[in-house]
């Protein structure tokens, strides 16, 4: 839905003629050659141009389409396309009397030379005064799968058509929604929902997961928790891995994975256990599949997130954390020595820099931000009792180093505001008038601040609590409260334009929020569980707001989405009427809003600067560019916010406590630190291999992304010092898989692992309690498993100890071997007296003494008795008939009888 007319169509720039419809005799037998897209080609007159839809045509087909006649008495010479290749498709650039297509880039004449358009269901507006807008009249069926909706014709004027992407086809998947298990299906568009191909699969889809390159390239993850792939957006699919984790399946990560067809997943082992494993598409047999890690990890741990990988493994009832950089070697993640999680999760891993959320054991509801190096190794404390783990902070898009936290001080929620990545926290300054100009006496003394909630929205189609964006920097609307802590039931909304500095009330309730324009346009709807026809926008950075009515009809509002582009002016409110009705989609357009784009005079600016006023943030000065209120105009695909940045001197607020350390009091100093209880700085770090060197810290490290040069420098670095002999520590010997038990003649895979200490140097004493013993070296550093079988049933202990000249470890398994069981029989006495005492018996093949154990359940009750002996005595105090079962449990393998 258009907010204002289409404006009529004007003559081109520098010609004469007029635009009109072309008659039955001027377009018959056009020859249009590409079926399903847009192309100019000559009329039977000279100098016509006809616009049609494709193929041959017929009189009565063409009736209509639009032209331009070129007028005066010299007709130009007959157009000719000029068109060049962009993303496999193919885009028109202007020839003479010939409506301009172009992508924003440039191409020879030589290059564009004849070519054709050869992609349907793409948007195409002329860069020029006059000419016409495009569209391929398909329909939209789906939101955001969706690059335009189509279906009018109409001119666009100068403002509206300059700077307009091209957005190629966009292709969809549709799954099945049968009952039945055997009829499973999707269903294939490649045409942006005009058509749809159905394609029968032997399987049922929970998940579609899409290469985030190649559009033709999915995996499918399945209910019995399989992983298919197709390189050919689902009409062909080949079993990959079985036993896979749901959501812990990882397409490679473009300019870190070298692979792009590489997928990395967590799936199960034979031994129940879990392990992280890589495969490429094309080959993930079990000889193909790599295992970056050695041994398994916990369930439902593996995390794939650009340079880093994140897992978790458990042994001896510890949990360990574990990071690789950039698919380098796994290391432990460094956590302070007194943190004792209970509960770690990974809150962001932008601008090179881990975050994570880590409850501690005494913690309920609260968790502890720390920040990482860049290598996500070394972790320091950012902010403690932070309110939630899913959201432990806001990063404000845009504007780096800029976060926002809920903080549990004394009972209380607070929300605190970072501009420099958690080095220093303020409380956000309240409005001193609210939307309807009354004062709000609210001030920080004594203690009185704006407190906002910080809640990711559950419906992907909506806005959270807070809504920034990255194309429009500085700009902050947020859903919360005045007072002396965060209040639940309150959601008034607030708006900041400078990047939390000064803050405005613009409404009572909470609204979803959408940004158009790179922030020129806010759209605001009323988050409410009633039926809406009206929304709200502002074009002066929600100073002022008007209303519109986007439909005569009230709809349940179930989303807002906007066309791709952050410039675009355009967008969807989808619902339903009623709740059994289907979806509703209504679009909004606001580009006749706007007659013109900006120019350089409608911008002012404005400068980053923390609630103290500080300039330099993050090492620079930064001002952006701000549209001023008067101006009515679209800021463009070709807008760039920043205007300028300006490098300061390095301060001592631009470093942070390193590893170890911690900031003393504010009473003492803000800025010195000082090392832990538990940290010794001249300590060797766990990896210093003999013969490498390694420099202690003096305390200090700057800040991530920090971008000073010169003046003060707090990470001066002392002299390298070499790496002493250091002892074995943290030695473990596990079976691959986490089984203990297994079956003689079966192959076992004992790893083992040393925590700490020089590997080089150390030798392993390796006894599996059979008689087999061995010495190893490097046995850790490898990361090769002890292959072994054991033939005889029995209880085998298995030690290995790790010894250099600086000292030794020793780590113990013990590991059953247990035939499996092939028959069970339990005899009881047919009749016996009231209270007579009676023997229970199972005759079990083969017996395996001492390593079966049994459960015997008599009668009604639930609670089984257990014994390792194959007979238990009883008594019976009631007559009647009494039903005994037994079961016998082997390692893996059970019977049961029943009399």
């Amino acid at each position: 839905m258009a907010l204002a007319p289409w404006p009529q169509p004007r003559a081109a720039s520098g010609t004469r003629g007029h635009w009109g419809h072309c008659s039955a005799a001027q377009a018959q037998g056009s020859l249009l050659r590409t079926p399903g897209a847009l192309f100019c080609c000559p009329g039977p007159h000279p100098g016509l141009i006809a616009v049609d839809t494709g193929r041959r045509c017929s009189a009565t087909q063409a009736q209509g389409s639009l032209l331009w006649t070129p007028g005066g008495a010299v007709l130009p010479p007959r157009p000719r396309a000029h068109c060049c290749g962009h993303r496999g498709a193919l885009f028109c650039r202007p020839g003479p009397g010939l409506t301009a297509v172009d992508t924003g880039g440039r191409c020879s004449a030589a290059q564009a030379q004849g070519s054709l358009l050869r992609t349907p269901g793409v948007l195409f507006c002329c860069p020029g005064p006059g000419l016409t807008s495009v569209d391929t009249g398909v329909p939209a069926l789906l939101p955001r799968l969706m690059a335009h909706y189509c279906g009018h014709w109409g001119p666009c004027s100068a403002a509206r058509a300059r700077g307009l992407p091209l957005w190629p086809v966009f292709q969809i998947i549709l799954v099945s929604s049968s009952l039945s298990d055997r009829d499973q299906s999707l269903f294939l568009s490649t045409d942006e929902g005009a058509t749809f191909q159905k394609q029968l699969v032997s399987f049922s889809v929970e998940t579609l997961i899409f290469h985030p390159k190649e559009e033709d390239k999915v995996l499918a993850y399945t209910k019995e928790s399989k992983l298919y792939v197709s390189s050919d957006l689902g009409k062909k699919w080949t079993l990959l891995q079985d036993g896979v984790t749901k959501d812990h399946v990882f397409w490679a990560v473009s300019g870190v994975d070298a692979d792009p067809d590489l997928v990395h997943m967590e799936a199960q082992d034979l031994g129940g256990g879990f392990r992280y494993v890589t495969c490429q598409i094309h080959n993930c047999s079990d000889k193909a599949l790599r295992a970056p890690f050695t041994g398994s990890i916990a369930h439902s741990s593996l995390t794939v997130q650009d340079d880093y990988i994140f897992l978790k493994a458990t042994s001896t009832n510890r949990t360990k954390y574990y990071i690789s950089y950039r698919r380098s070697e796994f290391i432990l993640m460094k956590l302070p020595k007194y943190a004792l999680p209970k509960d770690l999760q990974i809150v962001s891993t932008d601008e090179s820099q881990v975050f994570v959320a880590v409850q501690e054991w005494y913690q309920t509801d609260t968790y502890n931000l720390y920040q990482s190096d860049p290598r996500g190794v070394y972790y320091s404390l950012v902010l403690q009792d932070v309110r939630s783990s899913r959201q432990a902070e806001e990063s404000v898009r845009g504007v780096k180093g800029v976060f926002l936290a809920n903080q549990k001080v004394d009972g209380k929620v607070v929300t605190l505001i970072t501009y420099n990545k958690g080095r220093d926290w303020d409380h956000l300054r309240p409005p001193s008038v609210d939307m309807n100009g009354k004062p709000t006496n609210c001030k920080p003394q004594p203690d009185c601040h704006l407190h906002l909630h910080l809640r990711w929205a559950d419906n992907p189609y909506v806005s959270g609590t807070v809504h920034t964006k990255d194309s429009a920097p500085g700009l902050i609307m947020g859903a919360g409260n005045l007072g002396s802590q965060l209040v639940e039931y309150k959601e008034e909304m607030y708006i900041t334009s400078d990047c939390g500095h000064t803050w405005r009330q613009v409404f009572e309730e909470e609204h979803h929020i959408l940004y158009l324009d790179h922030g020129g346009v806010i759209v605001a709807i009323k988050d409410t569980s009633i039926p809406l026809k009206i929304l709200k926008f502002s074009v002066d950075e929600g100073v002022t707001w008007s209303t519109h009515n986007f439909t005569s009809t009230s709809v349940f509002v179930d989303g807002l989405l906007s066309e791709p582009g952050d410039e675009t002016l355009v967008m969807t409110v989808f619902g339903h009427i009623s709740f059994r009705s289907d979806w509703e989609l209504v679009k909004v357009d606001f580009r006749p809003s706007f007659s013109r784009p900006c120019s350089e005079e409608d911008y002012g600016s404005w400068d980053l600067t923390d609630l103290q006023g500080e300039r330099c943030l993050m090492g620079q000065q930064r001002s952006f560019r701000r549209r001023k209120p008067a101006a009515w105009c679209v800021k463009g695909r070709s807008f760039t916010s920043a205007r300028t940045a300006r490098v300061c001197r390095c301060r001592d607020s631009d470093f942070l406590c390193d590893y170890g350390f911690e900031r003393a009091p504010s009473s003492e100093s803000d800025t010195k630190c000082f090392a832990n209880f538990w940290f010794n700085p001249l300590s060797p770090p766990a990896d210093c291999v003999l013969g490498q060197t390694y420099s202690s810290s003096v305390g200090y490290r700057k800040v991530v992304s920090n971008v000073c040069e010169g003046g003060v420098d707090l990470q001066q670095k002392p002299a390298q010092v070499q790496c002493p002999l250091t002892p074995p520590r943290g030695l473990q010997v596990s079976i691959r898989g986490e089984a203990v038990a297994v079956r003689p003649g079966e192959d076992v895979l004992f790893v083992v692992r040393q925590e700490q200490g020089d590997v080089l140097t150390t030798e392993y004493q390796v006894d599996l309690g059979d008689g087999f013993k061995a010495m190893y070296v490097n046995l850790t550093l490898t990361g090769e498993p002890v292959r072994h079988r054991y033939e005889s049933p029995g209880v085998y202990r298995v030690s290995v100890r790790a010894e250099n000249r600086a000292g030794h470890d020793e780590a113990v398994l013990f590991v059953r071997v247990n035939s499996p069981l092939q028959a069970l029989f339990l005899e009881v006495p047919p009749v016996i007296g009231i209270n007579q005492e009676v023997n229970l018996t199972a005759v079990l093949l083969p017996l395996n003494p001492n390593l079966t154990i049994f459960y015997w359940w008599i009668g009604h009750s639930l609670q089984p008795l257990l014994s390792l002996e194959n007979s238990v005595t009883t008594r019976f105090a009631d007559p009647g008939d009494v039903r005994v079962t037994v079961q016998a449990a082997c390692g893996k393998s059970v019977l049961q009888d029943s009399k």
